[in-house]
């Protein structure tokens, strides 16, 4: 009975998390703003039960659901990083990334859609409330609205820079961890005896691509729509309703909403479609594919006969390729060839000798003399 060699599986191990270094500025941004619009939710609940205002307790439920959302989002954002981390602390270990084969990226994702989904909600929620109020208008306590819209568009004036400014931190996380990057690899291969060369090779790196931009936070971007959703309704209340304190016009107020409603319906558009394409893995970039293939097929010899390349972080990729040629490399030697694209973070290559090129060395050489 044979025993199995118990091998050293260190050198072949490889890391599975893809987190860009900018994630902890950004998850304390969203943290921050989740903070900020809880309290201010609380003081318009609390504010228009005590006033017996149904208007100023209408926009504290509606700050509200953005304050789910944001709140959604840091969650998410937090519990990604705390899959990564279960990842990176067993590498190595049988089964250590079994559960999220590529870290916790997609948990965000998933946070981003469900954010469109609810702006969606919000937006057919205003379409609904404004053809309503068109029909029957109701009067409206037009000063201390306006004072509670001003209030509103206040706080999301200071959600949006909260935001805006753990974004730059993280790009500035991110440019550091790019310049202190490092890439490094490991490939294995057998030679079989009919002439058929396979090869796997892997790669992945720290660095950031400095020549592209592949950051796609999904789950900030929609956090931050929603911030500008909130925004956008605060500014056509003051709008409405400084027209009406004005003329009187209760009409105004429900035109805004309708509009408002627009806006935020396309926002939420391109929220969920974005989202969706990375859920099912169709964020690949052309230039990015189109940067793999030059440089496999940079010596006019190694075709790429199979390609996928799929999203794996906001700023990380990953890329199965097989490779065809007369006189194949080593797939180590083709996976030098990607080092200059390090938003690359995981590659696995396929070597393969071409079957014509066996075919034509089996065929006997034409005679150059006359027949006998």
């Amino acid at each position: 009975m044979s025993v199995a060699r118990a091998h050293d599986l260190r050198a072949a191990t490889h890391a599975h998390g893809f987190a860009d270094a900018g994630r902890p500025g950004r998850e304390r941004a969203l943290g921050a703003v989740t903070l900020l619009t809880l309290v201010t939710m609380a003081l318009e609940l609390a504010a228009g039960w005590w006033s017996g205002s149904l208007a100023l307790t209408a926009d504290g439920w509606h700050m509200g659901t953005h304050a789910l959302a944001i709140g959604g989002a840091w969650l998410a954002t937090r519990f990604a990083a705390r899959v990564e981390a279960h990842v990176e602390a067993n590498q190595g270990q049988p089964g250590a990334a079994a559960r999220y084969t590529f870290g916790g990226w997609k948990i965000e994702v998933l946070s981003a859609y469900t954010s469109g989904l609810a702006l969606l909600v919000v937006a057919a929620w205003l379409v609904v409330d404004g053809v309503r109020r068109l029909l029957a208008p109701e009067p409206v306590a037009f000063v201390p609205a306006l004072a509670v819209a001003v209030i509103g568009l206040m706080v999301n004036l200071g959600s949006a820079a909260m935001l805006l400014r753990g974004q730059r931190s993280g790009q500035v996380d991110q440019a550091n961890g790019a310049a202190r990057g490092h890439g490094h690899g490991h490939e294995h291969g057998h030679e079989h005896e009919h002439g058929h060369e396979h090869g796997h090779g892997h790669e992945h790196g720290h660095a950031q691509d400095q020549a592209q931009d592949h950051a796609h936070d999904h789950n900030f971007n929609a956090a931050y729509m929603h911030v500008l959703a909130d925004a956008l309704t605060s500014v056509l209340a003051i709008v409405a309703l400084a027209g009406g304190a004005v003329y009187g016009w209760l009409w105004l107020d429900a035109a805004m909403a309708l509009v408002g409603a627009v806006v935020i319906g396309q926002w939420s558009v391109g929220v969920l479609k974005g989202s969706a394409r990375a859920l099912v893995d169709a964020t690949a970039e052309p230039t990015l594919v189109q940067r793999i293939r030059s440089a496999i097929e940079c010596d006019g010899d190694a075709a790429i006969a199979d390609l996928h390349v799929w999203q794996v972080g906001t700023s990380a990729w990953c890329a199965a390729l097989a490779v065809v040629a007369d006189a194949p490399q080593t797939a180590a030697a083709y996976r030098e060839r990607l080092a200059g694209i390090a938003a690359l973070r995981h590659v696995t290559v396929e070597v393969h000798r071409c079957p014509g090129c066996d075919a034509a060395a089996a065929e006997p050489a034409p005679s150059s003399g006359p027949p006998s």
